[in-house]
């Protein structure tokens, strides 16, 4: 894709999110998925890490090379018209500058970024250390001239045996990635608990991003507690396989 278009694309999924909040973007994992969610209204999309291993018979947790995702995500990207944004997981042990090279060359206009660093035990990172990867990533995208969307992620709720426990820890994390540069941050694993998504969206003042599952949450739930983002991560896969198992059923032998 060419670099006039990427920027173009880029400056549009800035203006998706100021203009929706929240903004829904469809996490969709091959070229079908992404069209049949465009084809459904969406203005812009994000590529999950977890769908498109499934989708590929590889596993999630960066079980592909970076190159193996490009190699996947770039059909996606010349497929639709809209902005897509792509789950880097923690990198694939690239440096934020290449990360951002290979991401920008393909078409990409946005990335998550999780500090559970899965190439190296699944330890992770400590505040100052994700901060620092996010400042690497906001600098090497502006000295490419692409407004790229960093939505930056942390697991401590997930890794949490008490979610609440670690609030206070979640919310300096997610500080200091806005003051790294992210445009977003996503908190994982918190989706269905109205105080921890109140206490995250008033800690901050970029969006927030909550995983959403497409039939058993409610969009304006997630819109009554602040959160400016969702995405759906596995869980519009997961969905779609419980639909068709439950189409096929009464054909099977």
């Amino acid at each position: 894709m060419d670099s006039r278009t990427t920027v173009e694309r880029a400056q549009r999924l800035k203006q998706l999110h100021a203009e929706y909040k929240p903004l829904v973007l469809p996490t969709v994992w091959d070229v079908w998925s992404a069209r049949t969610a465009v084809g459904a209204g969406f203005p812009a999309l994000t590529v999950g890490s977890h769908p498109l291993a499934e989708s590929r018979g590889a596993e999630d947790h960066e079980g592909q090379t970076f190159e193996e995702v490009l190699a996947a995500v770039r059909p996606i990207i010349a497929a639709v018209d809209v902005p897509v944004s792509v789950d880097l997981e923690s990198g694939y042990g690239q440096e934020p500058a290449a990360l951002v090279a290979g991401l920008t060359e393909v078409g990409g206009v946005g990335l998550n970024i999780e500090d559970t660093v899965h190439s190296d035990g699944g330890r992770v990172r400590s505040t100052k250390e994700h901060a620092h990867y996010i400042a690497g990533l906001r600098a090497a995208a502006d000295e490419a001239g692409i407004p790229l969307w960093i939505n930056g992620r942390t697991d401590l709720f997930m890794h949490a045996e008490d979610a609440s426990g670690v609030l206070d820890e979640a919310i300096e994390r997610l500080r200091a990635m806005e003051q790294a540069g992210a445009d977003s941050v996503y908190p994982v694993s918190i989706q269905d608990d109205d105080d921890l998504l109140v206490a995250v969206t008033g800690a901050v003042a970029i969006p927030v991003n909550s995983t959403a599952h497409p039939v058993k949450h409610d969009l304006e739930r997630f819109r009554r507690l602040g959160v400016g983002r969702v995405t759906y991560g596995p869980l519009l896969q997961f969905a779609m396989a419980d639909a068709m198992k439950d189409m096929l059923g009464p054909w099977a032998p």
